[in-house]
């Protein structure tokens, strides 16, 4: 009994692994393969989304007005601002979704925000 219940657990992860893994879900995946909601259970499925096309503000990085304080960093609620060896890139327009926050926290006014996308 016990190895019938730990065969039918393991079959029921796999079908749950299945039903939200981003790969395996296109469009022509059947609605009886697909969670309810399309709730997702992995984590970091968004980098496989361009989520930044839903974007009707960008944000603008002046680079010779940056210090580098790194304030816009943490607020970004996409991660959207690389750091690299301590140095702050532009943005990731593939997934910014052109909130603003960083621009209203940069005290240089190295970020602003213009109407449309890139």
């Amino acid at each position: 009994m016990a190895i019938k219940s730990e065969v039918e657990n393991q079959r029921m992860q796999s079908m749950q692994s299945n039903r939200t893994d981003v790969h395996k879900i296109h469009e022509q995946t059947a609605h009886q393969d697909l969670t309810e909601g399309l709730m997702m259970f992995a984590g970091g499925t968004s980098k496989y989304f361009h989520t930044g096309e839903w974007r009707t503000s960008t944000p603008v990085f002046h680079a010779d007005l940056c210090k580098q304080c790194m304030l816009c960093v943490p607020v970004c609620p996409d991660s959207s601002i690389p750091v690299t060896d301590g140095v702050r890139g532009d943005f990731d327009y593939d997934h910014c979704k052109g909130c603003g926050i960083c621009a209203d926290v940069c005290p240089f006014a190295a970020i602003t925000m213009k109407e449309g996308r890139e």
